[in-house]
This record gives C-alpha cells, sequence and structure tokens, in this order.
C-alpha cells in the first residue's frame, strides 16, 4: 500500500524459458539461469508489498535437463520459483496429453486455459481463468491458447482447441461477462499466440470486457516497451532467463483502472540479482546426473557451424538434411527449420549438444509426391507470412535448388540433381512426424491427394537416434550455404 489512497501492484512476467536453466557468459557477465531468475523474483517480492509472477507458456523442452526428465524436472523447478499463474504453450503438450495432464498435478501453482477441450463432451482440460487477490484490489488471469499453435496436438483426436483468434475472442468476452458482477479491478489474457495474433485480438475484444492487458509468448518477441492496441497493452519478454518483464501498477482507491502504468525488461545477470541458492541446489543435482550421461563427445566438426535463423538455408540445415538422406531410401529430405533449435554448434559436439540443438526425437515418414505437387509445397512455405518467421520452413537434402521470386510469387528455377522438376516427376520425400501430422496445414496440398500416389509409410522411429550414431562415426565435420533455397526481390 503505498498510502491510504493508492495501491501498487506489481506483475512480474516471463515467457518461452524453454528449460533456460543454466547461466552463461554474455560479454563477461554471467546472465540467466532458473537459480538467478528465482532470485531475482525473490527480491522483488521482498521489496514490495503486492507481487504476482505469470508465465505465458512454453517453460518445457529446449534443454537435456527437460527432456531427460519430460518435463518433470522442470516442473520441479518452477514450483520453487512460485509462479501466482500459468498458462500453457504449444510445446507443453510435446510429451502427450497424458503427460501434461500427470505433470499439471505435480504443479504447485495454478495452470490456466480456456480453450482445450474433450471433443465428445466439451469439457474444459484446465480451468480457463484464475482470480488473484493481492490487496484490496482482484486481478482476473484467462489463459488463451489456439488452435493456430497446436499443431503437436493432432495426433490427440479427442482434443479440441479454438480454431482462430476470433473464437478465442468470443471466448475472453464470455469469460469477461460472466464477472460483470465481480468487482475485478484488472483483466489480463495470459496468451500463447505469438505478438502479431496478440496485437489481432486486442483488436477484436470489445471495450465492455475490460480486459486491461495481454501478456504474450510463443514468437520469442523481445518488447521494451508495451504496445497499445484497441486501448489494451500487449507486452512479452523475449525467451529464455536473460531477461523479466516488469510492469509497476498504480491504483487510486475506489477507481477503476490503474492510475500509472510503467513497464521495463529487467537483465537478469550477476550485476542484478543473486541467484537462490536452494533453485541452484536442485538444478545442479539434476545437471550433475545428466553431465554423467550426455558430456561424452560425439564428434568435432571443422569449425562452428550456425543455423542463424529458421526462414532461411543455413548450414546446420544442410548438414542435417544431408545426414538424414544419406544411403537412404527416399530422394530428398524436408526438415522442419523449428526442429534445430540453437543459433551455432561445433566444434566439439557433445551427446547434450545433439539432443538439445534437435529435441523432437520423432519418427520418419516416406511420401511421394509429383513435381506439380511439390512445387506448390514449396511455394506456399514461401509465401509472404514466412518472412515474418511465425510459420513452417524447411531445410532441403543436396541437390535440391529453388530461386524464387518475392515480388512475383513465382519460381525463377525449381532443379533437382541439375534438372528442371517436371509437373510429372515424381519425387520420395522424407518429413518428420509432426510435419507429416500438419501435412496439409504446413504445406498448403491436401494430405489425401499426395497419399494417392503412394502410401505413406514410416521408415525410421528414432530421428534423433540416426543423427547419433552417424555422428560418432564420422570427424572434422563441415558443411555450407550453397543456394538451395535462393530468394530475389
Amino acid at each position: 500500500m503505498a498510502d491510504n489512497q493508492t495501491t501498487k501492484l506489481t506483475i512480474l512476467h516471463s515467457n518461452d524459458i524453454h528449460g533456460d536453466f543454466t547461466p552463461e557468459e554474455k560479454d563477461g557477465v554471467l546472465s540467466g539461469g532458473i537459480a538467478r531468475l528465482a532470485g531475482y523474483i525473490n527480491q522483488v517480492r521482498n521489496d514490495e508489498d503486492h507481487v504476482i509472477f505469470a508465465v505465458a507458456g512454453d517453460m518445457f523442452k529446449g534443454s537435456i535437463i527437460d527432456s531427460e526428465y519430460r518435463g518433470i524436472s522442470t516442473i520441479e523447478l518452477m514450483n520453487m520459483l512460485y509462479p501466482d499463474v500459468t498458462t500453457l504453450g504449444n510445446h507443453e503438450i510435446d510429451y502427450g496429453l497424458a503427460h501434461l495432464l500427470f505433470i499439471e498435478k505435480c504443479a504447485t501453482f495454478p495452470i490456466i486455459n480456456a480453450n482445450l477441450f474433450i471433443t465428445t463432451n466439451h469439457t474444459r482440460l484446465f480451468n480457463p481463468y484464475y482470480v488473484i487477490k493481492k490487496g484490496d484490489l482482484k486481478i482476473l488471469f484467462i489463459g488463451i491458447l489456439t488452435d493456430e499453435v497446436l499443431a503437436s496436438t493432432k495426433s490427440e483426436a479427442v482434443i479440441g482447441s479454438f480454431v482462430d483468434v476470433r473464437e478465442a475472442a468470443e471466448e475472453v468476452g464470455i469469460i469477461c461477462d460472466s464477472y460483470k458482477t465481480v468487482d475485478i479491478d484488472y483483466t489480463v489474457i495470459l496468451s500463447h499466440i505469438g505478438f502479431d495474433k496478440d496485437q489481432e485480438l486486442a483488436s477484436l475484444l470489445s471495450k465492455e470486457y475490460g480486459v486491461d492487458l495481454i501478456i504474450g509468448g510463443h514468437t520469442h518477441t523481445l518488447l521494451t516497451e508495451a504496445v497499445e492496441v484497441n486501448g489494451i497493452k500487449i507486452v512479452q519478454a523475449g525467451t529464455g532467463t536473460d531477461q523479466i518483464g516488469r510492469i509497476d501498477l498504480t491504483f487510486e482507491k475506489d477507481k477503476k483502472g490503474p492510475k500509472e502504468f510503467k513497464y521495463q525488461i529487467v537483465p537478469i545477470n550477476e550485476n542484478t540479482c543473486e541467484e537462490d541458492p536452494y533453485v541452484k541446489e536442485l538444478f545442479e543435482s539434476y545437471k550433475s546426473n545428466t553431465d554423467q550421461k550426455y558430456r561424452q563427445v560425439l564428434t568435432t566438426f571443422k569449425r562452428k557451424l550456425t543455423h542463424p535463423a529458421r526462414n532461411q538455408e543455413t548450414e546446420l540445415g544442410n548438414l542435417f538434411a544431408d545426414m538424414m538422406q544419406e544411403d537412404s531410401s527416399f530422394d530428398l529430405m524436408i526438415l522442419g527449420s523449428g526442429s534445430l533449435r540453437l543459433p551455432e554448434l561445433g566444434p566439439v559436439l557433445h551427446v547434450e549438444d545433439l539432443k538439445v540443438f534437435f529435441p523432437y526425437d520423432d519418427a520418419l515418414h516416406l511420401l511421394e509426391v509429383t513435381g506439380e505437387q511439390l512445387k506448390r509445397m514449396v511455394a506456399f512455405v514461401l509465401r509472404d507470412e514466412a518472412w515474418e518467421g511465425h510459420t513452417e520452413f524447411y531445410q532441403y537434402s543436396k541437390g535440391f535448388h529453388v530461386k524464387w521470386s518475392k515480388s512475383r510469387h513465382e519460381f525463377l528455377e525449381f532443379t533437382f540433381h541439375d534438372k528442371p522438376v517436371a509437373d510429372d516427376d515424381r519425387i520420395k520425400i522424407a518429413l518428420q512426424d509432426y510435419h507429416f501430422n500438419n501435412f496439409t496445414e504446413f504445406f498448403g496440398v491436401p494430405a489425401e491427394e499426395v497419399f494417392k500416389n503412394r502410401r505413406p509409410r514410416i521408415i525410421a522411429v528414432s530421428c534423433c537416434g540416426i543423427y547419433e550414431e552417424m555422428f560418432m562415426n564420422r570427424r572434422n565435420v563441415d558443411a555450407h550455404v550453397e543456394g538451395r533455397i535462393t530468394i530475389v526481390d
């Protein structure tokens, strides 16, 4: 309580932590890590009377510790940070729905989501909202995750979600309407749909709903200032544990809405806060176990190789696509760029490095496409939205070359092994399980049309296992960007 007339509220928020538990040296300063993040949260809780810590999804995936313990380690570490409220991200479902429901039982904090439901009876899987009381304030949180970022649930036939942002906006309205008779002082949407979709959602919300703030995630957008759309402020804090978002609000007594709104991104490093010793102890117990199991050297690279962005051809993209296609039963590996989770790798490659860089140990499917279908697929991948960085993008194995005109939306070249691809050519391609299950959505060509060419079949059950075996048997590995994907205009 600032004085008898005002109440101060501080909201700390993170998103897309992705198992980023380990501190790293950056510019000579130790930054990030789960223990130091906990230290900053503790510091603010000690300094301020009314503090909320909220997480906007994707706590899971991205570290060997998270993968080894299938998210249980992440939940135990997050339990020690005592979030006041969290929502689901798309990667919370990576270990399967049944495991997610088990994980929720391990959490000592509320996980909210308004729009995941069982299709047979429309029963929600999670509580859609949560009301937090701080002093004389009541803050309503609503969790949103749309179908557009839930591709991993396609294999869960009994699970449904809202199709788009418009339906999500309608659900927000229903929840807000149910609180018209309750004295809610501040309404927050905790979303994991991406910054562009957050803006769209804000534009669709009626002012009568009373939504004040959207805390977002999914696109890893680092907003140093809050963006306002339709009177609703939108914030997002990048990714990992190197920083945290902080909102300081001041409410006048007996008046709706905050009198003051101050927003900042706070760096988490040795200059701004100390590590929480208890969180550090738990983290190091997990780390010692995974180090012992996964620190052995797989191979060496000739130099450090890079994957700087998912929507372009990269050295590591070419390497991993080529290795999967090598001595295979298919012609072309089409590898999901989003499967490659670090910007660089090497020159020494440990088992842990491989599993963090390529955490999706899914099956590999063989399909047969015509040249005409392949052109439609690649054209869809290279559509204008691809350059915003939010759509699926792919790396292609050797022999494949395309030149795409962004302004004309057409191919200037489309060749395979130096020959133009004819419409009636037949090409055997391989896709990871995730991309196979979402074929129509990710490639813009009906899956049923392609499946008529040849019945798809699984040709490998462990992509990561294949890479591990291949790397063990080679040294001085190198790769280059070769112009497999050339964008002009």
